[in-house]
């Protein structure tokens, strides 16, 4: 395993993130692994070197922190591990168990800390923008959070690159802790962030931390075409992907991935992996992980280098898509 900084921060991660969507209940989403189920997960991503985990406060309605918590404990050294967690989207029937409140955000800091077992969260991130509370009102919530020792360091996810620039503007002005990180919907099949996004990421030293880095395993080779929805159990449950992935372009960088891939003798999953981790901007991809060789992929994707023709090769079929992911 290889690591680096989060952004301009002394913050070691790991190059890869273990994705914690996948682990809590499958009550919450049929593919989702159970506690038991998601044991081995947690163990071999620990042996291969990985120390930065990603999950939320509404996946699997919190289980999925509670999981996620009890895990690294057990086998994590957790004054290595950087433990991440977001707040937003609803977690109840409640006018304020949503949003970015400074209600809602310290009372769902509260209850993330219980559920993962710990003092302290290493990153803690805004799971998008809230267009209904003042963007004033939020930052200076975080930033009390970080104060108070309840919170490390602050992140943010999907959101316009005009959002984002004002944000850490506020932040500046008012001497309040910054966001360090954007956790932002970017893989090969949807490179729109590297329009704004990305070069904003860039000069203001903020790590770049992709979700959906196969495209929900459209980039991971087992799909017979776009409309494929029998691969995989998440493939026939998944009612987001068809939104996110629905142009005939979409399917020629997947032969284009095939194509590279089959050059190399490797699998496409580590093929695009490599590909995001090539780009400076870029700290780890998120990667979910319902069966081993998915994890050890994404690790083994951190040593492949990709030659500067092979990078061509992928991005050419490339077409320009709406904005998708916020």
């Amino acid at each position: 395993m290889k690591y680096a900084n989060l952004g301009h921060t002394g913050l070691r991660v790991s190059r890869i993130c273990l994705g914690c969507m996948s682990y809590g209940t499958p009550k919450w989403r049929p593919w989702v692994l159970d506690e038991e189920a998601s044991q081995p997960f947690f163990r071999r991503a620990v042996e291969l070197g990985v120390t930065f985990f990603d999950t939320a406060n509404m996946y699997s309605d919190g289980v999925s922190e509670e999981v996620t918590g009890r895990a690294l404990r057990r086998y994590a050294k957790m004054d290595e591990v950087v433990l991440a967690t977001k707040v937003y989207f609803p977690t109840g029937s409640g006018q304020n168990e949503r949003g970015l409140s400074r209600k809602n955000i310290t009372q769902a800091c509260e209850a993330s800390l219980k559920r993962l077992g710990v003092e302290t969260i290493d990153l803690y991130q805004i799971h998008r923008m809230d267009p209904n509370t003042p963007i004033e009102e939020t930052l200076s919530a975080l930033d009390q959070l970080v104060r108070q020792g309840k919170v490390r360091y602050l992140g943010a996810s999907s959101s316009y690159a005009w959002q984002f620039a004002r944000a850490l503007g506020v932040s500046e002005r008012n001497g309040w802790a910054r966001f360090v990180s954007m956790q932002d919907h970017y893989n090969l099949v949807y490179r729109e962030e590297e329009r704004e996004m990305l070069p904003l990421c860039e000069a203001e030293g903020v790590g770049v931390i992709p979700w959906s880095p196969l495209a929900r395993g459209l980039l991971s080779g087992t799909r017979k075409s776009l409309d494929d929805r029998e691969s995989t159990t998440r493939a026939e449950t998944d009612t987001l992907s068809p939104g996110l992935y629905n142009q005939p372009g979409d399917w020629d960088v997947v032969e284009a991935l095939k194509q590279v891939a089959e050059a190399r003798k490797t699998p496409p999953a580590q093929v695009a992996l490599a590909w995001l981790l090539s780009k400076p901007v870029v700290t780890a991809p998120i990667i979910g992980a319902t069966k081993l060789e998915h994890l050890e992929d994404a690790v083994k994707a951190v040593a492949l280098k990709l030659q500067p023709e092979e990078v061509k090769a992928l991005e050419a079929p490339y077409k320009p898509h709406a904005v998708r992911g916020m």
